[in-house]
Parts: structure tokens; sequence; C-alpha cells
């Protein structure tokens, strides 16, 4: 009976798993040559410049970009391509990875004596210890003979997964040796999805006193009442004389308060709201990225909270952002297992 389509699936998937542990198992005899390998790139005064043939070149082409965009000068050479002048770009200020499984890739390995002769170093990323790629680089991570996840045991994807691990490897060890921080990624991110968790701020959410429901602390619960009504965020700050934030009034709190009232409705509604109020609030700065603001919200204990109010420094409320409003500029925090 043939199999199905989840079975196969799954047993890719657990091709790749078992291949990715290997390769943890056998990084401590690797660690030398990893640290040499971040080394070259962390001391290199030019580019790393990344080859590869086929599906080797495409996940060169990834593992480049991600480089470069984490602080890395990189680029791809498509090794066919580099008999034709390409070759041109490497310089002897350059570190040059050269990724083939085998270790045996014509075009990767005619090309790697030119750029050596260049004065570049070479990194091999290879399956085969003793591969003629291996024994030409300078450093090389290999990570065994495997066989791929296909029925023909010759389609890329057991060692697509090696090398993509590895490039990440290498690149997140060049972030933390550089002390790369998130400043110096926003930069590098302007747009998008990551660049709107990066850049966004609390301030470029807030539209005035539409977005900015405030009462003062004498007031009466049937005042702040109406300006939680008035208001589409569901609640109001609530300040003392000289302006300062000192509690909040939510549509929770409005819905606890009838709960709990133990004389007449009208009692309640003129009852000040000081006295019913929630007091120092969980608040957020307006130059304060929205990104940070949701994580606040969504990890808030007891439980999470949806309305934060934003103060400037002197703890006067300037607005109030939603979660319904973070969610709406396309944000999500990071979940963690």
């Amino acid at each position: 009976m043939a199999r199905k389509p989840h079975e196969i699936g799954r047993e890719v998937v657990t091709a790749e798993r078992d291949a990715l542990s290997d390769l943890l198992a056998r990084m401590p005899a690797l660690a030398d040559r990893f640290d040499a390998a971040v080394e070259l790139m962390l001391d290199c005064p030019g580019r790393v410049v990344v080859c590869g043939m086929g599906k080797s070149g495409q996940l060169g082409r990834k593992i480049a970009s991600t480089l470069v965009s984490t602080g890395t000068p990189s680029s791809f050479l498509h090794p066919a391509e580099g008999f034709h002048g390409d070759v041109g770009i490497v310089t002897s200020r350059d570190v040059v990875i050269a990724i083939s499984n085998s270790g045996s890739t014509r075009e990767v390995l005619d090309l790697v004596p030119v750029m050596k002769n260049l004065g570049a170093k070479v990194i091999a990323f290879t399956g085969v210890e003793e591969s003629p790629l291996a024994r030409t680089a300078d450093v090389a991570l290999c990570w065994g003979e495997i066989r791929e996840a296909d029925p023909t045991g010759l389609v890329p994807t057991v060692s697509a997964a090696l090398t993509l691990a590895l490039g990440d490897a290498l690149t997140v060890a060049l972030m933390e040796r550089r002390g790369f921080t998130t400043d110096e990624y926003r930069l590098f991110h302007p747009s998008g999805a990551i660049g709107t968790k990066l850049t966004l701020r609390i301030v470029d959410l807030l539209r005035g006193e539409h977005t900015n429901p405030v009462v003062a602390v004498d007031a009466t619960f049937q005042e702040a009442l109406e300006r939680v009504t008035g208001s589409t965020l569901g609640g109001t700050s609530v300040v003392d004389a000289a302006g300062v934030l000192v509690g909040i009034l939510t549509d929770g709190d409005v819905r606890r308060c009838i709960q709990n009232a133990s004389g007449s409705v009208g009692d309640l509604l003129e009852r000040p709201i000081g006295e019913l109020m929630t007091r120092a609030p969980t608040t957020v700065a307006s130059e304060a990225l929205a990104l940070d603001a949701l994580r606040t919200m969504e990890s808030h204990e007891p439980r999470p909270i949806y309305l934060l109010p934003v103060v400037d420094a002197d703890g006067r409320p300037v607005g109030m952002v939603h979660l319904h409003t973070l969610v709406q500029a396309g944000l999500t925090a990071d979940r963690k297992s």
C-alpha cells in the first residue's frame, strides 16, 4: 500500500531533524574550526563572498543576505559567472564561503584556486571531510556524509537544512561578537513587518485629544463614565490638580464598580472617581517602541491588559493606546515556548 503524503512528509522532517542532531553532536569536534571561521569573518576588512552552484547557490544567496542584514558586508558570486569576469569582485581583503555538499562540485573547485590566488581566505561548507573542497579550504566546516531525504537520495533536502543551520550559526556568532544592536538592525530594516516592529513608536499612533481622554481626580463616577463612553478606547486617564496621572478607569473597572456597588446606582454615580479608579496604572512613554508596549500589555500580571496610558517625562498623560490599535498596526508579540 502506498504511503500517505503526510507520512512521507513526516519522514522527511525526521531525516532533517536527525541530521541536525548529528551536526549538533559534531559541534564540539568542530569548535576550533568554527571559531577560526568566525575570526576570519570578523577580521575581514572587505566582504564575505558566498558562492555555490544550483541549490547550494540559492542557499548561499540566503546566507549572504542574512549576513548583510546583520552588519557583515556580503555578496553572492555565481561560480559559472565568476569565470567570465565576476570573480573580479573578490579581493585580498575578502573571505569566501564556498558551498558544496559533495565537496567536488567542479565549478566551485575550479574557482577556489583563482580566489585564493587573489589573496582571499576560503571557508568550506561541505559534507565530506576528505573532499577536494575541504582539503583546499583554509577552514572546512564538515557535517559528515549524509543521505538526502528523497527516495533517490539525491535531491538537496537534508544537506540544505545543514547548510542553512551552519550559515545561521556563523551569522549569530558574528552578531554577538560585533555587539550588533537592535538600533543597528533597525537601520537595515526600515520597512515591512520587521521594520514596523523596529521603528513604529507609540507617538506615531496618537491622534491628539481623540486618543487622550482625561478626567480630574475629583470628578464624579458619572462624569468619568461619560468620558469613557465618549471615547472609542474604552477608558480614561485620571489626573491630579497638576495634571499628573494618578489612575485609570476602564470598561472593566466600570463593570466591577457596578457589580460591587452596595448602595443605589445614584449613590454610585455621585462618588468621586478617586475612590473607584485603578491607582498607579502601568504606563508607557510616547517615544517607546510600539512593540515594547505590546509586550508589556501581553505579559502584564496577574492578567494581560488592553489599555495603556501614555505619559510624558513629567508623568502627564498625552494619550492612550489600545491593544487593538497595536494589532491593527501589524504588530505581533514574539512568542516563546
